[in-house]
């Protein structure tokens, strides 16, 4: 893995280190009844002993430090690291909302000079008072405070619905003040097993409490108004719509929702029957397809949380490399529920369009329903910029999260989707504008526009579409297209052949060009390394793992393709794929098959790991004193 070191644990014997992990864990485990949030049913997290890895990786993000196996037997995927950093800095924000009502003041790793400052002012205040009045502050007056890695007796009780090796839940204990408990949940035995020895490793037993539970049973054990969680985490492998339904009738009256969405092929539009059936409405195929998935999650939590007459206001809604996350609050109000129809008392109307489109001549697609209000909202967003811009050592991707951060501020709240630069120029067959001369062809016939942080080249405007053709008819008649070349049922024939209305001014404005474009902030990221993104589902045993992973990989591009007149070549290459149909014993062909009916070999790396490895323990376990190197940077 890059950029980061790695330590192996070989050795020791499974008996051993498996009561070396339960009596460790059992130390710092608190005594006593356990608490509402804390129950499951009925089986003890570390009760069973089971077999070890033969390595596994320490990792260093943010605060925590993470053990989990080299074989992808619990997921871990360090490319979201954005996502976490950008997680802890909103719960944070929300703490500080939450406590500051109740009077309790918040410490924030790297805030501490800012407190200061603040508190010397308020006792030189205090002391002009008392001279002027000559009462003395009452010691009861004082504000109370919680920090980070204390239990806050009033403070928030967070749920991670599927934490995996426990990395979020344990940032959260590390990195958050304000918190009462944080439940880190998962259906796998062996990640609740890691997540135990990940919580001793960390020193955060009091606050973290593994625990191994179907999600949605465990949530739906927790309707009662006085067991609900303030926050709820959930960030599943694909979809969350299964989790949707029992998640928000756990989280509190007021309380935080915060969920990921990884299935983009299904809500950017490639297969529309799949998301109206996780999501209620059909993803259309375009450029606007990732703030599309944004509403549709939307959309999709109102309506779970109207069946129980709650309703959610989102807080922040971020499309980021290949997920989309929202963060909404979810309240409880009849008459808001009733609002989310956006129609009163009457049947809904037609669309106001008809079959055809007006200027391309193409017939419309019918796509949602959608979140049809703002996404975000933009003071408790520019609550988490300050934090994050006040304190950038805080979190290792603040940069990213400044920029993205900054882009939303200055989108248009009230103006959903976007358009695309190539997306309007390759409609009519012409080359490009820049960015600056048409956002400033819009300023110009005053209509607002803005960017979006969902794509690099987006245009967000509440100019209306004749008017946006007629500024690219003038676009084209200074850059001319190819009109020979254009057939007459074309669509960019059909726009071109309109005269504009309007006359466009292309001439750069100064406030074309905002802020975060001008200051070079981080807004849209690049790779940040070979072949990521999602990685693959966490399967028992961790069949595919290291270089095996890398190697079948290789092996697997190009498997269809023609070699260059090589017949022979060709022949040889697919012999080294087994046959499926082989393996299923439904094949026919027998020694004509192209493929391979050999029984897999240990050295085959298509084969996955042999069946064989013998089992080895660790020599180390974490807490036992070796010191792991840096992680992740």
């Amino acid at each position: 893995m890059p950029r980061a070191r790695i330590v192996l644990w070989l050795s020791l014997t499974l008996r051993s280190a498996r009561s070396l992990c339960r009596a460790r864990y059992m130390e710092g485990y608190p005594q006593g009844p356990p608490h509402p949030a804390e129950m499951e049913n009925g089986s003890e997290p570390c009760g069973e002993e089971r077999a070890p890895e033969a390595q596994e990786t320490v990792v260093t993000e943010g605060a925590a430090k993470i053990a989990f196996p080299s074989a992808n037997e619990v997921f871990y995927n360090p490319v979201q690291e954005f996502n976490r950093d950008l997680t802890c800095a909103v719960i944070t924000e929300f703490a500080r909302i939450q406590l500051g009502a109740k009077g309790i003041q918040i410490k924030v790793p790297g805030e501490k000079d800012v407190q200061k400052v603040v508190v010397d002012l308020s006792e030189q205040e205090e002391e002009k008072a008392e001279l002027k009045d000559g009462a003395p502050v009452a010691p009861g007056d004082q504000p109370r405070t919680a920090g980070v890695g204390e239990i806050c007796e009033e403070g928030l009780r967070v749920l991670e619905g599927l934490a995996a090796s426990g990395l979020r839940s344990i940032r959260f204990a590390r990195e958050v003040p304000g918190l009462r408990c944080v439940v880190a949940n998962d259906a796998s035995a062996r990640a609740v097993d890691l997540m135990c020895r990940n919580v001793q490793l960390n020193g955060v037993a009091h606050l973290v409490h593994p625990r191994q539970a179907d999600a949605r049973t465990l949530m739906y054990q927790h309707q009662r108004a006085s067991e609900r969680f303030d926050v709820i985490d959930l960030d599943p492998y694909g979809s969350p719509a299964p989790f949707l339904d029992a998640a928000v009738q756990a989280v509190s009256d007021g309380g935080l929702l915060c969920v990921t969405c990884t299935d983009m092929a299904v809500l950017a539009g490639n297969s529309g029957e799949t998301c109206y059936s996780k999501y209620g409405a059909m993803a259309l195929k375009s450029r606007a397809c990732h703030e599309m998935a944004l509403r549709i999650v939307l959309h999709s939590l109102d309506l779970r949380a109207n069946c129980y007459q709650r309703y959610v206001v989102p807080l922040l809604s971020v499309s980021a490399d290949f997920y989309v996350r929202v963060f909404v609050r979810v309240f409880t109000g009849q008459a808001k529920v009733k609002a989310s129809a956006r129609v009163k008392f009457s049947a809904a109307c037609g669309p106001p369009v008809s079959p055809e489109c007006e200027h391309c001549g193409q017939r419309h697609q019918l796509g949602g329903p959608l979140w049809a209000e703002p996404i975000h909202d933009l003071d408790f967003v520019g609550r988490v910029l300050e934090a994050v811009s006040t304190n950038p050592g805080r979190f290792h991707t603040s940069q990213r999260i400044q920029g993205v951060l900054s882009v939303i501020t200055e989108e248009l709240p009230d103006v959903p989707l976007y358009y695309t630069l190539d997306q309007l120029s390759s409609a009519i067959r012409c080359s490009t504008p820049s960015l600056l001369q048409l956002r400033s062809a819009l300023l110009h016939a005053g209509f607002r526009v803005s960017l979006s942080h969902a794509c690099k080249n987006a245009v967000k405007t509440d100019a209306p579409s004749s008017a946006l053709w007629d500024i690219m008819r003038c676009w084209e008649k200074e850059c001319p297209a190819k009109r020979e070349r254009l057939s007459e049922a074309s669509p960019a024939f059909r726009i071109l052949s309109v005269e504009p209305r309007l006359q466009a001014n292309f001439t750069v404005r100064d406030d074309a060009n905002p802020s975060s474009r001008q200051r070079g902030l981080k807004r849209f990221q690049a790779n940040p390394e070979a072949n990521w993104g999602p990685r693959p589902r966490a399967r028992p045993g961790g069949k595919a793992a290291g270089d095996t992973v890398e190697e079948r990989r290789k092996l697997h591009q190009n498997k269809r393709k023609e070699p260059a007149d090589d017949p022979v070549q060709r022949a040889a290459r697919l012999k080294s794929f087994p046959c499926k149909r082989f393996k299923e014993g439904t094949c026919q062909r027998g020694d004509q098959c192209c493929y391979s009916h050999s029984p897999p070999t240990p050295e085959d790396p298509a084969a996955g790991a042999s069946p064989d490895v013998p089992e080895t323990s660790y020599q180390n376990l974490p807490g036992s004193g070796v010191a792991a190197g840096p992680g992740v940077d």
